[in-house]
């Protein structure tokens, strides 16, 4: 029997979970439904101030995409602005916390230190401007959608970053605001997508460490199309189950968990096996195929039960310890946007086949699953 998302909304509020990972595909009402969520947990009264509502839960989605707009200018075509529409959410992280930095730290981090948002003095509009070298730079550029997006998320995630610090601690009088006391949830539908897997890679690692910071009640609610920014989240949060949202021809829906420590039932390991094969194929292994690498070994382990995922490398010719160290450097979650580590060399990218190739031929559950998902 099919749900309504009211329904599905219902049985996310009900598991005591500090976190709940959702994984559907585009058009399965993932937006809908932190909407149906939202109106859940603090539904709207003609009574009710609006900022009393919002303080119990705290959602990003394509919505809030929407307060942000563009002023091209059209007349004079130089004046382009990015405004900002009025909310409470902006002015206290921007305007009373000074987080404009940090916000724009993150911007740049995931796309280019050479493009520079500037705030108005009231953080009501934003400018960009493009560095292009010997001291020229481009004034008031309208940076492309995907930039855009990564831009209202960086101003979140540093939203989010200094919520969770205020409440971390542990008396709320000594808290230096008490506008998110009575904040419950957290409900994230599909951050930056337009990231490369490099960074997106990076990303959910960022958000875990900032979930597992979290020592509040607070509980957050991701959802994601991604399977490899889902895959991430699930192994570095060490969680025991996740979901899947399914829509129906009928216009019903379904959420169902899938258990189970190596998550099996989700064939992600698939997906991530296929990215690994390309980057083999088209000789473009990079640092983050070896963080892919070590987390299909883990996967392996855990299906079979070893101990440790390092004892996979025993069927490997060659230096044990040196295979262990290779993987080591390129996929220590703590150095993944460390720029002094040196690309992958030649015979470091064949280390990556070499190490595939051990567990698709020496653990036979690779090609039969494979076979089976088709």
């Amino acid at each position: 029997m099919t749900k309504t998302l009211t329904d599905i909304a219902q049985q996310l509020r009900s598991p005591d979970k500090k976190v709940q990972l959702i994984y559907a595909f585009n058009g399965s009402g993932k937006t809908r439904l932190s909407r149906e969520f939202k109106e859940l947990i603090a539904p709207k009264t003609e009574d009710e101030e609006t900022e009393d509502r919002k303080t119990k839960v705290l959602y990003y989605n394509a919505f809030t995409e929407d307060l942000f707009y563009w002023d091209n200018d059209l007349e004079g075509d130089i004046e382009r602005k990015l405004k900002i529409q009025p909310n409470n959410y902006t002015q206290w992280v921007l305007q009373e916390q000074g987080q404009d930095r940090n916000a724009i730290a993150h911007f740049q981090h995931y796309t280019s230190d050479k493009l520079t948002p500037y705030f108005s003095a009231d953080f009501s509009e934003v400018t960009f401007s493009f560095e292009r070298g010997n001291d020229e730079r481009t004034e008031n550029v309208k940076i492309p959608k995907g930039e855009e997006s990564n831009f209202i998320w960086s101003i979140f995630y540093s939203l989010l970053e200094q919520i969770i610090s205020v409440l971390n601690v542990p008396d709320a009088s000594e808290r230096e605001t008490d506008r998110y006391d009575q904040l419950e949830y957290v409900f994230i539908d599909d951050p930056v997508t337009s990231l490369d897997e490099n960074h997106l890679i990076e990303l959910a690692v960022n958000m875990a460490g900032l979930i597992k910071f979290s020592k509040s009640d607070l509980r957050f609610i991701i959802t994601t199309h991604s399977p490899l920014f889902y895959n991430v989240l699930y192994s570095e949060l060490k969680l025991n189950s996740g979901y899947i949202l399914s829509k129906f021809d009928d216009g019903g829906f379904a959420l169902e968990e899938k258990k189970g420590a190596a998550n099996k039932a989700f064939a992600y390991h698939l997906h991530i096996k296929k990215l690994i094969e390309q980057a083999v194929e088209k000789n473009n292994v990079q640092r983050y195929h070896f963080t892919l690498l070590r987390n299909l070994y883990e996967k392996t382990a855990a299906f079979f039960g070893y101990k440790e995922w390092t004892d996979l490398l025993d069927t490997v010719e060659g230096d044990k310890k040196a295979y262990f160290n290779r993987i080591i450097q390129f996929s220590s979650h703590s150095r993944l946007s460390n720029e002094e580590i040196a690309e992958p060399t030649e015979p470091e990218k064949q280390t990556v086949k070499l190490l595939l190739d051990n567990l698709t031929n020496n653990y036979g559950v690779w090609p039969k699953q494979e076979e089976q998902h088709g």
